[in-house]
């Protein structure tokens, strides 16, 4: 729960500022984060906006065109 909640809290933090910064850059800054809070088993997918569906959007990057997914697990 502790877990979920601290992801959440990373969102949060996500700015539109951080819609320049390139895919990469900003994967590994939100990988960064993730494992610090000690979460073990997760993946983060690089998608299209327009592909996202129900997924958890953790950031967003190249202006706004893509969006970075977490999956827990």
């Amino acid at each position: 729960m502790i877990k979920t909640f601290c992801v959440l809290c990373l969102a949060a933090t996500i700015s539109p500022a951080f819609a320049a910064k390139s895919c990469d850059e900003l994967k590994s800054e939100i990988e960064a984060k993730i494992k610090g809070h000690g979460v073990a088993s997760y993946t983060l997918d690089i998608l299209e906006s327009a592909e996202v569906k129900d997924q958890k959007v953790v950031g967003s990057c190249e202006g706004g065109t893509k969006k970075i997914v977490y999956k827990k697990g």
